[in-house]
């Protein structure tokens, strides 16, 4: 999958221009709709066909400050899938190609309308073998 890029906004920094720690969750969000996207599975298409994909957890590690008005590329992947589940992992890296950020999020499945957990593999089996193909693709680190 192709990174997403974000370019830093002024209203993100602190008093110190440094990008205030909450963005990068809020950047994650961004790239995770990217990502959703070039599977095929954006979260319009979710909705259209009556899903949603909540948050369960989340996780960030800062590692290096981000400044206005740099540009990042955020890498998402699949790290793990279950059908019902799906775990997300991030890493923020600056133009200079220095890691400055990483996380994970995990997403459960539902059915909109009833907020019942459902399986892709047996509701929606097209996103299903594409979230599997997306695992497939990342090499074990």
């Amino acid at each position: 999958m192709n990174p997403y890029l974000h370019k830093v906004q002024y209203y993100e920094t602190d008093g110190m221009g440094i990008v205030h720690h909450s963005n990068y969750i809020r950047w994650f969000e961004e790239a995770r709709v990217d990502l959703l996207e070039q599977l095929g599975c954006g979260y319009d298409v979710f909705e259209q066909r009556g899903y949603s994909s909540p948050v369960l957890s989340l996780s960030c590690e800062y590692r290096h400050m981000v400044r206005f008005p740099e540009t990042v590329s955020i890498h998402v992947q699949v790290l793990a899938y279950t059908g019902a589940k799906m775990t997300l992992g991030y890493k923020i890296y600056n133009a200079a190609g220095m890691l400055c950020c990483t996380g994970e999020s995990r997403h459960g499945f539902l059915d909109a309308a009833s907020e019942r957990p459902v399986t892709l593999k047996r509701v929606w089996p097209e996103a299903h073998a594409r979230f599997a193909a997306a695992l497939a693709e990342n090499p074990a680190e």
